[in-house]
């Protein structure tokens, strides 16, 4: 046996599932589609809906009161043209939005959440170039202090100096560049920050998982465009969390693959079974993709999910198949010995139960007593080798195997079994194969025995070598 291949299975039994990881749905700026965009109302949709964080802009105020609001002009929100930093928050609170709430402080926020430990809030801190305001940071500290909110908080931002400066004030609280470039995300930046929140234009797997490898959490934010086809992309990775208008979708999402179990693989496969079988974006919403699994063909496999009973196996980046009749390329020689031959049960067996599939306990039906039927696809697991017939799944030991001569598939069966080493051979042939054409039909007259005693020795299944042989006498 090839040593490379043996580790390889070592590998696979010692390899087991993991519930896959969840990740954090954050509110941006609350659910600020169902409500004006950073007030209790939206702050309480989105927490209503699932999300585990609100996120939030802040500004400081004239008179030095952090302030929050996206934009440093409050027009867009409240109607009027008042920039934060030119007012005291006395006026600025004046200002109200469409439902009639006010311009709230950080204060006030802390003020009303202070008493539900389950509200939480990412916050950007909203600077300019040049890093103004200069003691934006250090007002953040007293606020969040006041309230004891050290663990119920994280920040995020695009300045660099902001989040240099929450390192030196407050360590012990997540810091997360945001970045709409992978070219921003240099080791200067990741020597003071604990994670990043990158455009799902720009993420992919690969910078997941390298940030990762460096200990640092990843986020994804989105152009406020968000589809069920963008979902069912970042429902793949191994993402951190979401910064997402719609928190109710990414909490739909974040429990389904919660209910998923993962594990990782990076094994050559070929998929042995005589059907196309369908490539999904994900195996939590099965949505097909234009492209199929063929016959016989070879692929790479990086996952395998779990999920609702059913196991998938990962072909690429969203894309996902039925993990019926994938077998790793190692095995590719014993499994297709069996592929295109036919299976007969006969009652010297131990029992003819058909299964659902080959992970499965349930009992369907059960096989025919002496009815060939065509293996269709072919599964190892463990010591077993489960063969698909027409009707459900059986171990390949409660049958006999008819080998045969026709190309299935691009596979020979017969040719598959004698390309085997002799001591990997089965031993289950069905022996009667080859005796069909010796029954004797309803009209067929007896045979003469001289015809029989002279037919030639080598065509009979028990030559006659003696003469005392009571055919001879006859």
């Amino acid at each position: 046996m090839n040593p490379k291949n043996s580790i390889l299975k070592v590998l696979l039994v010692c390899c087991v599932f993991f519930f896959a990881s969840g990740f954090s749905v954050i509110g941006h700026r609350g659910d600020p589609i169902k409500a004006p965009e950073e007030t209790f109302q939206s702050f309480d949709t989105a927490f209503s809906e699932g999300a585990d964080y609100v996120e939030l802009d802040l500004h400081v105020s004239k008179d030095n009161v952090l302030v929050v609001s996206h934009d440093k002009n409050l027009e867009r929100v409240t109607g009027t043209a008042d920039i934060v930093s030119q007012h005291n928050f006395s006026e600025l609170s004046q200002l109200t939005q469409k439902n009639g709430e006010p311009i709230h402080s950080l204060d006030q926020v802390f003020e009303h959440y202070k008493n539900n430990p389950k509200a939480k809030f990412l916050i950007e801190t909203k600077k300019t170039s040049k890093g103004n305001p200069q003691n934006m940071e250090s007002l953040l500290k007293e606020c969040i202090d006041k309230y004891n909110m050290q663990s119920r908080v994280m920040f995020h931002s695009f300045s660099t100096k902001s989040l240099q400066n929450e390192a030196e004030l407050m360590p012990d609280i997540p810091r997360i560049f945001i970045a709409g470039t992978i070219k921003r995300v240099n080791f200067d930046v990741l020597s003071y920050v604990t994670g990043v929140n990158l455009s799902s234009k720009i993420i992919t797997p690969e910078v997941i998982n390298t940030l990762h490898y460096m200990g640092k959490s990843v986020y994804v934010w989105d152009e406020m465009n968000e589809s069920p086809k963008k979902w069912n992309t970042l429902v793949n990775m191994p993402i951190d969390g979401v910064v997402t208008n719609y928190p109710a979708t990414g909490n739909e999402y974040r429990k389904l693959k919660d209910k998923s179990k993962s594990k990782t693989l990076n094994q050559n496969v070929y998929y042995v079974n005589n059907k196309d079988e369908p490539i999904y974006e994900n195996p939590y919403r099965l949505i097909k993709t234009d492209k199929v699994v063929h016959p016989m063909d070879g692929y790479h496999i990086t996952n395998i999910i779990k999920f609702k009973g059913k196991e998938y196996v990962q072909l690429g980046e969203n894309q996902f198949a039925n993990s019926s009749g994938f077998t790793p390329d190692y095995e590719l020689g014993e499994v297709g010995s069996y592929f295109g031959a036919k299976a007969i049960y006969r009652d010297q067996q131990p029992n003819n139960y058909l299964y659902k599939d080959p992970t499965s306990s349930k009992i369907i039906g059960r096989m025919s007593d002496n009815d060939s039927e065509r293996i269709q696809s072919v599964k190892k697991s463990g010591s077993n080798v489960w063969l698909k017939v027409r009707n459900g799944w059986i171990k390949s030991q409660y049958v006999l195997i008819q080998l045969t001569d026709k190309n299935y598939y691009g596979n020979t069966s017969k040719l598959s079994y004698y390309n085997l080493p002799e001591n990997q051979r089965y031993k289950n042939i069905d022996l009667l194969q080859n005796l069909e054409a010796w029954k004797m039909s309803d009209n067929a007259e007896d045979l003469n025995t001289d015809l029989l005693r002279d037919y030639p020795n080598s065509n009979l299944l028990f030559p006659m070598k003696i003469e005392s042989d009571s055919i001879n006498h006859i």
